[in-house]
């Protein structure tokens, strides 16, 4: 592939040009990451709050791992090196147990100083 050099603030980036042929599957990969996670946040969000019902729990892990894969996609057609790799799946992890620690610390502060 061919190389590009771009200059960004006195620093020059390395970057691959995508193929014409692969830069709809990742426009629509990257763009399926960020609604993939609003998905997962949100319907998480909304059992928690006891707005839908916890039967619709497994599906925010549904659209988590829909994220993940993306991403993944994603890093697998930039060509990625593997510590990227393992650094953004760890952030993903973090994504997935983010929401998780906020209402745990929500709960117990709520149980804290309600009584």
């Amino acid at each position: 592939m061919e190389e590009q050099r771009i200059i960004l603030e006195g620093a020059f980036l390395n970057l691959p040009q995508i193929p014409v042929d692969q830069f709809l599957p990742i426009f629509l990969s990257s763009s399926a990451v960020l609604l993939f996670g609003l998905f997962y946040v949100a319907i998480y969000t909304l059992v928690k709050m006891e707005l839908i019902k916890k039967v619709y729990m497994p599906a925010a892990y549904f659209f988590w791992f829909l994220q993940t894969y993306c991403l993944y996609y994603v890093m697998q057609a930039f060509g990625s090196d593997p510590f990227t790799v393992k650094i953004l799946l760890l952030a993903m992890f973090g994504y997935l147990l983010l929401p998780h620690l906020y209402y745990y610390l929500n709960q117990k502060a709520e149980d804290r100083y309600e009584s």
